[in-house]
């Protein structure tokens, strides 16, 4: 059998890699809704600045959950898709009914703090086995993830 997927990595090894990948693209979606949902409810003095930040964030973490399925699928993998799995599988949990400027920009900075973890690891793991595909899309996506989250801080200090 086949040891090397199509794209010249271990098999096993890229099912390691897609099951961390898979566990970012629940993240990911659950931080994408909850974005989606700030993004629609926000009330207060921010609003205009939140509203915007939120649907900027918002269109940013869904081409990102494209970026990370088309990845699961290149390395030879199947990407989760169902709203099951990613509130089985997430570690970002939905944030319903908030609507105060620091409260979903305090849930914002929590979300984004768990998938720059996950991302670390991620980034670990493709180091490992030599899936430079996954480290460069993994280390592009903390650069950016990380910038927000100083941005995050800054608004709430």
């Amino acid at each position: 059998m086949e040891k090397l997927t199509n794209i010249g990595l271990q098999k096993a090894d890229s099912q390691q890699v897609a099951e961390k990948l898979n566990e970012l693209l629940a993240n990911y979606h659950l931080y994408y809704q909850n974005l989606r949902g700030f993004h629609w409810n926000i009330k207060g003095i921010h609003f205009f600045q939140l509203h915007a930040k939120f649907e900027e964030l918002y269109t940013a973490a869904l081409t990102q959950i494209d970026v990370i399925a088309e990845r699961i699928l290149t390395i030879g993998q199947q990407p989760l898709h169902t709203f099951s799995d990613y509130l089985r599988v997430s570690r970002i949990q939905e944030a319903g009914n908030l609507s105060a400027d620091k409260e979903t920009v305090n849930v914002t900075h929590q979300n984004l703090s768990t998938l720059l973890d996950l991302e670390r690891e991620i980034l670990r793991l493709a180091a490992e086995t030599g899936d430079e595909g996954t480290v460069g899309l993994i280390s592009e996506d903390i650069n950016e993830n990380e910038k927000t989250l100083w941005m995050l801080n800054a608004f709430l200090s």
